[in-house]
């Protein structure tokens, strides 16, 4: 029996990986449990509390009425059912057709209403249950038809009951030694740029880290290095995490609003800061043009779009909103020469010549010589071409890190972390 559920969290507390990590206990004397999987869906969703993640498991059991009445059980007990915008769904799965497949697919690249949801449901019969409006039922379902092409792993560990709300005690210099002696394996635990850890969350959820890579012995690795108050429970999650997932390629006058898509133009005018720090610009591909912008919270992979100028050719990836595309890494594919000017000098003197005037040509008084044009010397461009990436504190989790990216031969790629 597959199992997914969704939408049991709220800004105040509670995280959906803990009521796995429950359920999980609670269901090991019925079957045989798989190791969960965690699933990111369309970042761009406007319900979404934190990462916008949805849970499937999977038991190998001959009790699936106990298992389904014990899974709403544990929903019940644990989800943040009196918050407003918490609304759960939970569904049962004997098998996953191929239509529940695709569904899942788009539930990580598009926004998707709850009756299609409940159709399909219905079309297949699967036991079910939806709390409140049962906007869970759309993630539920696209965690039970997840199919991991691309995957990676996250080892999350929960405080205790009585921790919940306070601050993490977890000792800053073996992080940073955990993330030494594990990285490239293991990502994203530290920005070591802006000084900051990364992989712990700052609400009043149960979760006190969780980390994050591609072999499952380096992040155990990791997990032994680090040094934190004691944990009640941990679990490993597969998931698709850092896969870039939720990408469409496509062209910009195909974009639509909440989605999250590759998009190569050519910049139009050069970038400019706005107040908040915010950096703004924006490309065409012929087709049609759009906004790109690198805000605040992207720290140093501004000063990398700064250095563009119009007419450069990138490739741009992230989430539209506001007909703005919400960068997350781009790719320089071509930089236009970038020269300065400055008054000539006199042929004769070697000294530089004045303006004659607005609209005048340039002279030199001592050899009464002239000039119509500015001398002109080709400038080194402080960016070259490649892959740029925004760093740790700023990445989505569902975004690729550059690590993982498998470029082309010959194709710079610049690590941010």
């Amino acid at each position: 029996m597959f199992i997914g559920f969704d939408d049991t969290d709220s800004k105040q507390g509670m995280c959906t990986t803990y009521i796995a990590a429950v359920l999980i206990e609670r269901l090991k004397s019925y079957g045989k449990v798989s190791n969960p999987r965690l699933i990111r869906l369309n970042p761009t969703i406007k319900y979404k509390t934190r990462g916008n993640a949805a849970i499937a498991i999977s038991i190998d059991t001959e009790h699936q009425k106990e298992v389904e009445e014990i899974t709403i059980k544990t929903i019940e007990d644990l989800a943040e059912l009196k918050e407003e915008n918490t609304n759960p769904g939970v569904v049962f799965a004997p098998n996953v057709p191929d239509e529940i497949k695709l569904f899942s697919k788009r539930a990580v690249k598009e926004t998707i209403r709850i009756d299609e949801a409940k159709k399909l449901i219905s079309k297949y019969g699967l036991h079910h249950k939806g709390f409140k409006n049962k906007r869970g039922l759309i993630g539920a379902l696209a965690a039970v038809g997840a199919e991991l092409d691309d995957f990676t792993y996250e080892l999350i560990t929960y405080r205790y009951k009585d921790q919940w709300g306070s601050k993490r005690n977890i000792d800053r210099q073996s992080v940073f030694k955990a993330d030494r002696e594990t990285y490239p394996l293991t990502w994203d635990t530290v920005d070591l740029v802006n000084k900051k850890i990364v992989f712990f969350p700052h609400s009043g959820c149960p979760v006190l880290y969780g980390i994050r890579g591609d072999e499952v012995s380096a992040i155990v690795k990791a997990n032994e290095i680090v040094k934190s108050e004691p944990f009640e429970r941990s679990v490993l999650f597969t998931t698709n995490q850092g896969t870039d997932s939720h990408l469409i390629s496509s062209e910009i006058s195909e974009v639509k609003e909440g989605c999250s898509y590759i998009l190569r133009g050519k910049i139009r005018d050069d970038p400019h800061t706005i107040s908040g720090g915010h950096v703004i610009f924006s490309i065409s591909d012929g087709s049609a043009c759009i906004d790109c912008a690198a805000y605040e919270p992207t720290k140093n992979f501004r000063d990398i779009v700064r250095a563009l100028l119009k007419d450069d050719v990138i490739t741009a990836f992230g989430s539209v909103k506001n007909n703005t595309i919400n960068l997350e890494k781009i790719e320089v594919e071509y930089l236009k020469d970038k020269f300065t000017y400055t008054n000539p000098k006199c042929p004769k003197c070697d000294k530089t010549m004045k303006s004659s005037g607005k609209g005048q040509k340039y002279r030199c008084k001592s050899c009464k010589t002239y000039s119509d044009e500015k001398d002109r010397f080709l400038v080194e461009r402080v960016i070259e071409p490649g892959l740029y990436e925004v760093p740790p504190v700023a990445r989505r989790h569902i975004s690729k890190p550059l690590i993982r990216e498998k470029y082309e031969k010959g194709k710079k790629v610049h690590l941010n972390r």
